[in-house]
Protein backbone atom coordinates (compact mmCIF):
# COMPACT_ATOMS: atom_id res chain seq x y z
CA UNK A 1 0.00 0.00 0.00
CA UNK A 2 1.39 3.10 -1.14
CA UNK A 3 0.65 6.43 1.71
CA UNK A 4 -1.10 9.58 0.21
CA UNK A 5 -0.48 11.80 2.90
CA UNK A 6 -0.98 14.95 0.59
CA UNK A 7 -4.25 14.12 -0.54
CA UNK A 8 -5.48 13.00 3.25
CA UNK A 9 -4.51 16.68 4.01
CA UNK A 10 -6.29 18.02 1.32
CA UNK A 11 -9.21 16.17 2.31
CA UNK A 12 -9.01 17.75 6.15
CA UNK A 13 -8.82 20.96 4.62
CA UNK A 14 -11.38 20.62 2.53
CA UNK A 15 -13.58 20.26 5.58
CA UNK A 16 -12.02 23.08 7.32
CA UNK A 17 -14.62 25.67 4.97
CA UNK A 18 -16.94 23.07 3.13
CA UNK A 19 -19.57 20.69 5.12
CA UNK A 20 -18.83 18.44 2.09
CA UNK A 21 -15.81 17.51 -0.08
CA UNK A 22 -16.03 15.44 -3.22
CA UNK A 23 -13.19 13.18 -4.04
CA UNK A 24 -13.62 13.53 -8.00
CA UNK A 25 -11.00 10.84 -10.43
CA UNK A 26 -11.67 7.58 -12.37
CA UNK A 27 -12.42 4.40 -11.39
CA UNK A 28 -9.46 2.21 -9.38
CA UNK A 29 -7.09 5.14 -8.83
CA UNK A 30 -7.54 4.44 -4.78
CA UNK A 31 -10.54 7.05 -3.65
CA UNK A 32 -12.39 4.56 -1.56
CA UNK A 33 -9.05 3.18 -0.12
CA UNK A 34 -8.25 6.79 0.59
CA UNK A 35 -11.41 7.29 2.26
CA UNK A 36 -11.63 4.70 4.32
CA UNK A 37 -7.68 5.71 5.01
CA UNK A 38 -9.68 9.29 6.21
CA UNK A 39 -12.02 7.53 8.24
CA UNK A 40 -9.36 6.00 10.52
CA UNK A 41 -8.12 9.47 11.10
CA UNK A 42 -11.16 11.27 12.39
CA UNK A 43 -12.91 11.18 15.48
CA UNK A 44 -16.68 10.10 16.13
CA UNK A 45 -18.81 7.37 14.38
CA UNK A 46 -18.61 7.38 10.20
CA UNK A 47 -21.95 5.87 8.04
CA UNK A 48 -20.03 4.26 5.00
CA UNK A 49 -22.11 3.39 1.82
CA UNK A 50 -20.89 2.19 -1.41
CA UNK A 51 -23.48 2.78 -4.05
CA UNK A 52 -22.55 -0.20 -5.71
CA UNK A 53 -23.05 -2.65 -2.84
CA UNK A 54 -26.87 -4.16 -2.80
CA UNK A 55 -27.03 -3.95 0.68
CA UNK A 56 -26.20 -0.19 1.07
CA UNK A 57 -28.57 0.33 -1.94
CA UNK A 58 -30.85 -1.07 0.29
CA UNK A 59 -29.97 0.74 3.27
CA UNK A 60 -30.98 3.86 1.27
CA UNK A 61 -34.24 2.98 -0.07
CA UNK A 62 -35.44 6.37 1.87
CA UNK A 63 -32.02 7.95 1.17
CA UNK A 64 -33.40 11.17 3.55
CA UNK A 65 -33.71 9.31 6.66
CA UNK A 66 -30.80 7.11 6.37
CA UNK A 67 -28.48 9.60 5.87
CA UNK A 68 -30.33 12.12 8.77
CA UNK A 69 -28.76 9.30 11.19
CA UNK A 70 -26.91 11.06 14.16
CA UNK A 71 -23.78 10.52 12.62
CA UNK A 72 -20.43 12.75 12.47
CA UNK A 73 -19.23 11.55 9.13
CA UNK A 74 -20.85 9.89 6.09
CA UNK A 75 -18.95 8.65 3.46
CA UNK A 76 -20.85 7.64 0.06
CA UNK A 77 -18.68 5.56 -2.61
CA UNK A 78 -19.81 5.84 -6.85
CA UNK A 79 -22.22 8.91 -5.84
CA UNK A 80 -22.60 9.22 -9.60
CA UNK A 81 -24.89 6.32 -9.31
CA UNK A 82 -27.55 7.95 -7.76
CA UNK A 83 -27.78 11.55 -8.94
CA UNK A 84 -30.87 12.50 -6.68
CA UNK A 85 -28.93 12.23 -3.44
CA UNK A 86 -27.05 15.30 -4.28
CA UNK A 87 -30.34 17.46 -3.49
CA UNK A 88 -30.33 15.69 -0.38
CA UNK A 89 -27.58 16.11 0.72
CA UNK A 90 -27.36 19.89 0.01
CA UNK A 91 -30.84 19.90 2.20
CA UNK A 92 -29.11 18.34 4.85
CA UNK A 93 -25.80 20.32 4.59
CA UNK A 94 -28.12 23.77 5.25
CA UNK A 95 -29.59 22.38 8.20
CA UNK A 96 -28.79 25.11 11.09
CA UNK A 97 -27.61 22.40 13.54
CA UNK A 98 -25.88 20.28 10.59
CA UNK A 99 -23.08 18.93 12.52
CA UNK A 100 -22.78 15.81 9.90
CA UNK A 101 -19.42 15.94 7.11
CA UNK A 102 -20.10 14.47 3.94
CA UNK A 103 -17.06 12.92 2.16
CA UNK A 104 -18.63 12.05 -1.50
CA UNK A 105 -17.05 9.75 -4.12
CA UNK A 106 -17.11 9.76 -7.93
CA UNK A 107 -15.87 8.47 -11.39
CA UNK A 108 -17.02 10.97 -13.14
CA UNK A 109 -17.24 14.54 -13.46
CA UNK A 110 -19.79 16.92 -12.35
CA UNK A 111 -20.28 17.98 -16.13
CA UNK A 112 -21.30 14.41 -16.74
CA UNK A 113 -23.89 14.25 -13.49
CA UNK A 114 -26.99 16.50 -13.97
CA UNK A 115 -27.60 18.34 -10.84
CA UNK A 116 -24.29 17.88 -8.91
CA UNK A 117 -22.98 21.62 -9.94
CA UNK A 118 -26.31 23.70 -9.31
CA UNK A 119 -27.53 21.46 -6.12
CA UNK A 120 -23.91 22.02 -4.11
CA UNK A 121 -23.01 24.94 -5.24
CA UNK A 122 -20.99 26.93 -2.34
CA UNK A 123 -21.14 23.91 -0.19
CA UNK A 124 -18.57 21.44 -1.38
CA UNK A 125 -14.95 21.44 -1.86
CA UNK A 126 -13.64 19.50 -4.73
CA UNK A 127 -10.28 17.36 -5.09
CA UNK A 128 -8.92 15.97 -7.62
CA UNK A 129 -7.84 12.83 -7.19
CA UNK A 130 -4.91 11.31 -9.54
CA UNK A 131 -2.83 8.18 -9.93
CA UNK A 132 0.00 7.60 -8.09
CA UNK A 133 2.83 9.68 -8.45
CA UNK A 134 6.60 10.13 -8.02
CA UNK A 135 6.38 12.18 -5.05
CA UNK A 136 4.07 8.78 -3.02
CA UNK A 137 6.55 6.11 -5.25
CA UNK A 138 9.58 7.16 -4.89
CA UNK A 139 12.01 8.69 -7.24
CA UNK A 140 13.59 4.87 -7.42
CA UNK A 141 10.27 4.23 -9.32
CA UNK A 142 10.25 6.82 -12.25
CA UNK A 143 10.47 3.53 -14.93
CA UNK A 144 8.12 1.49 -13.37
CA UNK A 145 5.53 4.38 -12.78
CA UNK A 146 5.96 5.66 -16.38
CA UNK A 147 5.39 2.32 -18.21
CA UNK A 148 2.74 0.84 -15.76
CA UNK A 149 1.06 3.83 -15.15
CA UNK A 150 -0.46 5.21 -12.02
CA UNK A 151 -3.56 2.83 -10.93
CA UNK A 152 -2.50 1.32 -7.58
CA UNK A 153 -3.41 -2.32 -9.28
CA UNK A 154 -1.41 -1.71 -12.24
CA UNK A 155 1.81 -0.24 -10.61
CA UNK A 156 1.85 -3.12 -7.58
CA UNK A 157 0.77 -5.73 -9.94
CA UNK A 158 3.32 -8.72 -9.06
CA UNK A 159 4.83 -8.78 -12.19
CA UNK A 160 4.24 -7.04 -16.15
CA UNK A 161 2.23 -9.46 -17.43
CA UNK A 162 0.16 -9.03 -14.41
CA UNK A 163 -0.12 -5.29 -14.69
CA UNK A 164 -0.81 -5.20 -18.17
CA UNK A 165 -3.76 -7.57 -17.90
CA UNK A 166 -5.24 -5.53 -15.75
CA UNK A 167 -5.04 -2.47 -17.54
CA UNK A 168 -6.50 -4.53 -20.57
CA UNK A 169 -9.23 -5.49 -18.23
CA UNK A 170 -10.12 -1.87 -16.82
CA UNK A 171 -10.24 -0.52 -20.21
CA UNK A 172 -12.94 -2.84 -20.92
CA UNK A 173 -14.91 -2.76 -18.41
CA UNK A 174 -14.84 1.00 -18.27
CA UNK A 175 -15.68 0.89 -21.88
CA UNK A 176 -18.62 -1.68 -21.42
CA UNK A 177 -19.80 -1.30 -17.64
CA UNK A 178 -18.97 2.08 -16.11
CA UNK A 179 -19.67 4.40 -19.40
CA UNK A 180 -23.36 2.43 -19.64
CA UNK A 181 -24.05 2.94 -15.85
CA UNK A 182 -23.87 6.67 -16.55
CA UNK A 183 -26.41 7.28 -18.93
CA UNK A 184 -24.12 7.09 -21.95
CA UNK A 185 -25.29 5.10 -25.07
CA UNK A 186 -22.77 5.26 -27.14
CA UNK A 187 -21.28 1.59 -28.19
CA UNK A 188 -18.60 0.60 -26.59
CA UNK A 189 -16.85 -0.51 -29.67
CA UNK A 190 -16.90 2.76 -31.17
CA UNK A 191 -15.60 4.83 -27.91
CA UNK A 192 -12.89 2.26 -28.12
CA UNK A 193 -11.73 3.36 -31.30
CA UNK A 194 -11.58 6.57 -30.35
CA UNK A 195 -9.94 6.17 -27.17
CA UNK A 196 -7.19 4.36 -29.33
CA UNK A 197 -7.50 6.82 -31.81
CA UNK A 198 -6.33 9.35 -29.12
CA UNK A 199 -3.73 7.39 -27.78
CA UNK A 200 -1.87 7.62 -31.68
CA UNK A 201 -2.69 11.78 -31.54
CA UNK A 202 -1.72 11.77 -28.06
CA UNK A 203 0.36 14.86 -27.30
CA UNK A 204 -1.16 16.55 -30.34
CA UNK A 205 -3.55 19.70 -31.20
CA UNK A 206 -6.96 18.60 -31.29
CA UNK A 207 -8.64 18.17 -34.76
CA UNK A 208 -12.29 17.68 -34.85
CA UNK A 209 -12.71 17.46 -38.73
CA UNK A 210 -9.80 14.66 -39.02
CA UNK A 211 -11.55 12.66 -36.07
CA UNK A 212 -14.83 13.02 -37.08
CA UNK A 213 -13.97 12.02 -41.28
CA UNK A 214 -11.81 8.73 -39.52
CA UNK A 215 -15.11 7.63 -37.55
CA UNK A 216 -17.02 8.21 -40.61
CA UNK A 217 -19.08 10.94 -37.88
CA UNK A 218 -20.09 14.48 -37.50
CA UNK A 219 -16.64 16.71 -35.74
CA UNK A 220 -19.31 17.99 -33.18
CA UNK A 221 -19.91 14.10 -32.56
CA UNK A 222 -16.14 13.31 -32.28
CA UNK A 223 -16.09 16.11 -29.50
CA UNK A 224 -19.06 14.79 -27.87
CA UNK A 225 -16.79 11.23 -27.52
CA UNK A 226 -13.55 13.71 -26.37
CA UNK A 227 -16.19 15.26 -23.30
CA UNK A 228 -17.24 11.82 -22.27
CA UNK A 229 -13.51 10.60 -21.62
CA UNK A 230 -12.15 14.02 -20.43
CA UNK A 231 -15.27 13.93 -18.06
CA UNK A 232 -14.59 10.48 -16.99
CA UNK A 233 -11.11 11.25 -16.16
CA UNK A 234 -9.66 9.20 -18.98
CA UNK A 235 -8.30 11.84 -21.30
CA UNK A 236 -6.92 15.41 -20.66
CA UNK A 237 -7.85 18.08 -22.72
CA UNK A 238 -4.83 20.34 -22.22
CA UNK A 239 -6.55 24.21 -22.63
CA UNK A 240 -4.22 26.68 -24.46
CA UNK A 241 -3.59 29.91 -23.48
CA UNK A 242 -3.53 33.09 -25.71
CA UNK A 243 -3.46 36.84 -25.14
CA UNK A 244 -2.82 40.00 -26.82
CA UNK A 245 0.83 40.03 -28.45
CA UNK A 246 0.22 40.63 -31.93
CA UNK A 247 1.03 36.55 -33.00
CA UNK A 248 -1.45 34.52 -34.43
CA UNK A 249 -1.90 31.73 -31.82
CA UNK A 250 -3.05 28.41 -31.57
CA UNK A 251 -7.01 27.93 -30.20
CA UNK A 252 -7.28 24.38 -30.24
CA UNK A 253 -6.73 22.21 -26.71
CA UNK A 254 -3.88 19.56 -27.11
CA UNK A 255 -5.03 15.91 -26.14
CA UNK A 256 -3.51 13.35 -24.05
CA UNK A 257 -4.49 9.56 -22.57
CA UNK A 258 -4.08 10.98 -18.70
CA UNK A 259 -2.43 7.61 -17.62
CA UNK A 260 0.76 6.46 -19.06
CA UNK A 261 -0.22 2.85 -18.51
CA UNK A 262 -3.61 3.06 -20.65
CA UNK A 263 -1.90 4.57 -23.44
CA UNK A 264 0.92 1.86 -23.42
CA UNK A 265 -1.80 -0.34 -23.73
CA UNK A 266 -4.21 1.16 -26.05
CA UNK A 267 -0.54 1.77 -28.42
CA UNK A 268 -0.17 -2.26 -27.82
CA UNK A 269 3.21 -1.80 -25.74
CA UNK A 270 4.37 -4.44 -23.51
CA UNK A 271 7.36 -3.70 -22.29
CA UNK A 272 9.70 -0.79 -21.83
CA UNK A 273 11.76 -1.88 -25.18
CA UNK A 274 8.61 -1.53 -27.07
CA UNK A 275 7.85 1.77 -25.69
CA UNK A 276 11.36 3.62 -26.37
CA UNK A 277 11.81 1.94 -29.80
CA UNK A 278 8.53 3.57 -30.82
CA UNK A 279 7.48 6.54 -32.25
CA UNK A 280 5.32 7.74 -29.59
CA UNK A 281 7.92 7.42 -26.97
CA UNK A 282 8.58 10.99 -26.68
CA UNK A 283 5.09 11.73 -26.49
CA UNK A 284 4.48 9.43 -23.86
CA UNK A 285 7.32 10.57 -21.77
CA UNK A 286 5.69 14.32 -22.59
CA UNK A 287 1.78 12.96 -21.09
CA UNK A 288 4.15 11.11 -18.02
CA UNK A 289 5.67 14.00 -17.07
CA UNK A 290 3.17 16.43 -17.67
CA UNK A 291 0.84 14.40 -15.09
CA UNK A 292 3.15 14.35 -12.88
CA UNK A 293 3.52 18.52 -12.75
CA UNK A 294 0.16 18.86 -12.76
CA UNK A 295 -0.38 16.49 -9.49
CA UNK A 296 2.36 18.79 -7.69
CA UNK A 297 0.47 22.12 -9.04
CA UNK A 298 -3.06 21.69 -10.08
CA UNK A 299 -4.60 21.61 -13.62
CA UNK A 300 -6.48 24.79 -13.45
CA UNK A 301 -3.75 27.66 -14.21
CA UNK A 302 -2.55 25.27 -16.93
CA UNK A 303 -2.24 25.56 -20.41
CA UNK A 304 0.22 24.73 -23.76
CA UNK A 305 1.18 27.45 -25.81
CA UNK A 306 1.88 27.92 -30.16
CA UNK A 307 2.01 30.18 -32.72
CA UNK A 308 1.12 29.47 -36.27
CA UNK A 309 4.58 30.23 -36.65
CA UNK A 310 6.08 26.82 -34.98
CA UNK A 311 6.96 28.66 -31.68
CA UNK A 312 5.37 26.38 -28.87
CA UNK A 313 5.91 25.33 -24.97
CA UNK A 314 4.34 22.22 -24.17
CA UNK A 315 3.09 23.50 -20.53
CA UNK A 316 2.47 26.95 -18.95
CA UNK A 317 1.92 26.69 -15.21
CA UNK A 318 0.73 29.76 -13.17
CA UNK A 319 2.27 29.38 -9.38
CA UNK A 320 2.53 31.94 -6.77
CA UNK A 321 1.64 34.92 -8.83
CA UNK A 322 4.97 33.60 -11.05
CA UNK A 323 4.62 32.02 -14.79
CA UNK A 324 6.87 29.01 -15.56
CA UNK A 325 7.33 27.21 -18.16
CA UNK A 326 7.77 23.43 -18.79
CA UNK A 327 9.34 21.77 -22.18
CA UNK A 328 9.72 17.98 -22.24
CA UNK A 329 12.32 15.55 -23.82
CA UNK A 330 13.12 12.14 -23.78
CA UNK A 331 16.93 12.92 -24.02
CA UNK A 332 19.79 12.07 -21.94
CA UNK A 333 20.93 15.62 -22.51
CA UNK A 334 18.82 17.74 -23.55
CA UNK A 335 19.54 21.35 -25.18
CA UNK A 336 17.82 24.95 -25.57
CA UNK A 337 15.71 25.50 -28.96
CA UNK A 338 14.61 29.24 -30.89
CA UNK A 339 11.01 27.88 -29.40
CA UNK A 340 11.93 27.84 -25.95
CA UNK A 341 13.84 31.44 -26.07
CA UNK A 342 10.73 33.14 -28.15
CA UNK A 343 7.79 31.18 -25.14
CA UNK A 344 10.50 32.26 -22.38
CA UNK A 345 10.82 36.04 -23.50
CA UNK A 346 7.02 36.70 -25.18
CA UNK A 347 5.28 34.74 -22.08
CA UNK A 348 7.61 36.70 -19.43
CA UNK A 349 8.65 33.46 -18.05
CA UNK A 350 9.99 33.47 -14.44
CA UNK A 351 11.81 29.98 -15.82
CA UNK A 352 11.58 27.39 -18.05
CA UNK A 353 12.44 23.90 -17.36
CA UNK A 354 13.30 21.06 -19.65
CA UNK A 355 12.29 18.13 -18.38
CA UNK A 356 13.86 15.04 -19.33
CA UNK A 357 14.42 11.42 -17.51
CA UNK A 358 18.12 12.18 -16.38
CA UNK A 359 19.58 13.07 -12.65
CA UNK A 360 21.13 16.18 -13.49
CA UNK A 361 20.07 19.53 -12.48
CA UNK A 362 22.24 22.17 -15.14
CA UNK A 363 21.69 25.55 -16.32
CA UNK A 364 20.61 25.68 -20.40
CA UNK A 365 20.86 29.40 -21.02
CA UNK A 366 19.57 32.19 -18.56
CA UNK A 367 16.34 31.12 -16.46
CA UNK A 368 16.45 28.21 -18.86
CA UNK A 369 17.15 24.74 -16.74
CA UNK A 370 17.03 20.70 -17.58
CA UNK A 371 15.95 19.18 -14.74
CA UNK A 372 14.87 15.57 -13.87
CA UNK A 373 10.82 14.87 -13.43
CA UNK A 374 12.32 14.06 -9.21
CA UNK A 375 13.69 17.32 -9.06
CA UNK A 376 10.85 19.85 -9.72
CA UNK A 377 9.06 20.07 -6.31
CA UNK A 378 12.72 21.64 -4.97
CA UNK A 379 13.38 23.71 -7.59
CA UNK A 380 10.22 25.76 -8.66
CA UNK A 381 11.04 27.62 -5.35
CA UNK A 382 14.22 29.15 -6.76
CA UNK A 383 17.10 28.82 -9.00
CA UNK A 384 18.89 25.80 -8.65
Amino acid sequence: MVERHTLLSAIRDGFRTSPIVSLLGPRQVGKTTLARAFSQTVTGKVAFYDLESPLDLRRLTVPYLALSEPVDWVVIDEIQRRPELFEILRVLADRPDAKTRFLILGSASPSLVKGVTESLAGRVAFIDVPGLSLAETGPDTLRKLWMAGGFPRAFLAPDPAASRTWRDDFIRSFLERDLPELGIRVPSETLRRFWMMVAHYHGQVWNGTEFGRALGTAEATARRYLDILAGAYVIRVLPPWFENIGKRQVKSPKIYVRDSGLLHVLLGLDDERALLGHPKAGASWEGFALEQILTLFGARNAFFWGTHAGAELDLLVSFGGKRFGFEFKLSDAPGTTRSMHVALETLGLERLFVVYPGNATYPLAPRIHAAPLTALPTLIGGAP
